[in-house]
């Protein structure tokens, strides 16, 4: 048996209260304060309070998103992808916490409701994905030779850009709806067509005041992606589809307690190691 980074059945101090956030996935318990839907192939930057819920959704059927976050009052404070896939798994779904980058190191989110399949597909993929990354203009080029502005990074620049934020600010992201997997033979990574439908959802809860943004992905559904020769961008298109996002106010009555969470504490990283 390989040693695991974290034993999910054996959670320690990464415990959660699991009735606290099933109370909060009520939807009888809350008001819709913003609704909006992400046309095909751009991207949007809206706030989310701490304390909120926060619905993303496949308002028309199949479309892969790319989400970022950040602190909405300290940017540098945003969404480490790469530590939240050793903390809880290559793929999140209900139950995982979505987490923040060094110094700061603790939840942005945490995961209550998901819609989505979480059995494996018949080649090992699993929805909601950390293993890759959002797709970007350099890759395009330098894979293909192809210019393509409507990327991911793209989308999320332009999202972030009335927030004060640049390019610079876009990180590694949660692919939400998105089916991946990596190949046993070569340990490469694969992608599959998602297998959201109308109506689906991803929801989370806000830790502390965030920032997202979120880009509908311009390789659609991912059933026509490819770096093949001759691959169509054309055919992708065919399958892109909108993004809704919906943000809640929960009953104050169900936050009884809860406050947000605090960093761990260390001495400074710069000071002479303690002896012995």
């Amino acid at each position: 048996m390989p040693n695991l980074y974290r034993d999910p059945a054996n959670p320690g101090r990464l415990a959660l209260d699991l009735a606290f956030y099933g109370r909060l996935a009520d939807p009888a318990r809350r008001s819709r304060v913003l609704q909006h839907t992400i046309p095909p192939r751009s991207g949007w930057a809206w706030p989310v309070q701490a304390g909120q819920v926060c619905r993303l959704s496949t308002p028309e059927g199949a479309q892969v998103g790319d989400l970022n976050l950040w602190n909405l009052h300290n940017p540098r404070e945003r969404f480490w992808a790469s530590r939240t896939r050793q903390l809880q798994g290559a793929h999140v779904t209900t139950g995982a916490r979505l987490w923040s980058c060094l110094p700061y190191l603790r939840p942005m989110v945490t995961l209550i409701a998901d819609t989505l399949p979480t059995a494996p597909t018949p080649h090992g993929g699993r929805c909601h994905d950390l293993l890759g990354t959002r797709c970007d203009p350099y890759v395009y080029q330098l894979l293909d030779g192809r210019d393509l502005d409507v990327t991911c990074h793209n989308n999320l620049t332009r999202a972030v850009a009335p927030w004060h934020l640049t390019e610079l600010d876009v990180h590694d992201v949660l692919n939400v709806f998105q089916v991946t997997g990596l190949d046993p033979v070569h340990g490469v990574y694969f992608m599959e067509a998602s297998p959201a439908k109308r109506g689906d959802y991803l929801e989370f809860f806000a830790e502390q005041d965030l920032l997202c943004a979120f880009s509908a992905c311009p390789s659609g559904d991912l059933s026509a992606w490819g770096w093949e020769p001759g691959s169509n961008v054309d055919r992708a298109w065919a399958t892109c589809k909108p993004l809704g996002v919906e943000v809640y106010d929960v009953a104050p009555a169900l936050l009884t307690g809860w406050r947000p969470p605090e960093s761990p504490q260390v001495r400074p990283v710069g000071d002479a190691p303690v002896a012995g």
